[in-house]
C-alpha cells in the first residue's frame, strides 16, 4: 500500500508569497489498485508524484510504503527504498542518451542492487513484450517517441516494484502508443501494484479504482471526467 498523510509542499516565488504546490494532501492507494489524478497544468499533480516517489521532500507530512514511514528515513535510506519499491514513468522518458535501450532498462536493476544474467534476461523479456526487442542496442536519439516511452516503461517495471507512478505517461505519444502504456499500467495494478497515474487523457480513467482532481494543491475525490474532456 502507498499512503500519504498531510503532505505540504511550497516553493519560493520570484515575487509575492510562496506557492503552495501541495496543501495538506491525503491519499491512500492499496495494492492492486490504480488511481488517476486529473487537474490543470500547475495544479500540483507532478509535485505530488515527485513527493510520493521520494524524488522530492515534503515540507511536512509523511509517506508510507507498506506501512513503513519511508519519508522519515535518512536520504541514503530513502534512495534505497525508492530503488527497491518505486517505479517511475516520466512524461519526457528521461532515458540516458549515452546508453543503449537495453542498458537504460538495466539501470533500474543497478539502482536496486540487482545485477547478473537473470536481470538482463528479464530486461530483454520486457523489451520483447513491448515490441522493441530489435531496438535494444539502439540509443535513445535513434528511437521514436513511442519506442522511447516503451523502453522507459520497461525500466520502470524491471524490478516489479510494488508502487508504480506515471506522470503524463501518454503526453508525448499518439493514440495507439498511448493505449499500450495505459493498458500496461492497468495490468500492473491487476498484478498487485499500487499505481498512481497523472494524465490529461479522458480514457485514462476507464477502469480506474479511484479518480481524483487536483486544484491549487488540494486533492479531492471526483467522478471520471466526461468523454472528450482533456483536463
Amino acid at each position: 500500500m502507498l499512503e500519504a498523510r498531510g503532505l505540504v509542499k511550497s516553493y519560493r516565488a520570484p515575487t509575492g508569497p510562496p506557492i503552495r504546490a501541495l496543501d495538506v494532501v491525503d491519499l491512500k492507494v492499496p495494492a492492486g489498485h490504480l488511481a488517476v489524478v486529473l487537474g490543470a497544468s500547475g495544479s500540483g499533480k507532478s509535485t505530488l508524484l515527485n513527493v510520493l516517489g521520494l524524488l522530492e521532500d515534503a515540507d511536512s507530512g509523511e509517506i508510507l510504503l507498506g506501512g513503513e514511514r519511508v519519508s522519515a528515513l535518512r536520504r541514503s535510506a530513502r534512495s534505497r527504498a525508492r530503488g527497491r519499491h518505486v517505479g517511475f514513468v516520466f512524461q519526457s522518458f528521461l532515458l540516458l542518451p549515452s546508453l543503449t535501450a537495453l542498458d537504460n532498462v538495466l539501470l533500474a536493476g543497478r539502482y536496486a542492487g540487482r545485477r547478473g544474467p537473470d536481470t538482463r534476461r528479464r530486461a530483454r523479456e520486457l523489451l520483447a513484450e513491448f515490441g522493441v526487442a530489435e531496438r535494444e542496442q539502439h540509443y535513445p536519439p535513434q528511437l521514436s517517441g513511442g519506442e522511447q516511452q516503451r523502453v522507459a516503461f520497461c525500466r520502470a517495471v524491471l524490478n516489479d516494484p510494488p508502487v508504480l507512478l506515471a506522470d503524463e505517461p501518454t503526453g508525448n505519444l499518439d493514440d495507439a502508443n498511448g493505449r499500450v502504456i495505459l493498458q500496461s499500467l492497468h495490468a500492473r495494478a491487476r498484478a498487485g501494484a499500487a499505481v498512481v497515474v497523472v494524465s490529461h487523457r479522458a480514457d485514462a480513467v476507464v477502469g480506474a479504482d479511484a479518480v481524483y482532481r487536483m486544484h491549487h494543491g488540494r486533492l479531492a475525490a471526483g467522478p471520471p471526467i466526461p468523454e472528450g474532456e482533456t483536463r
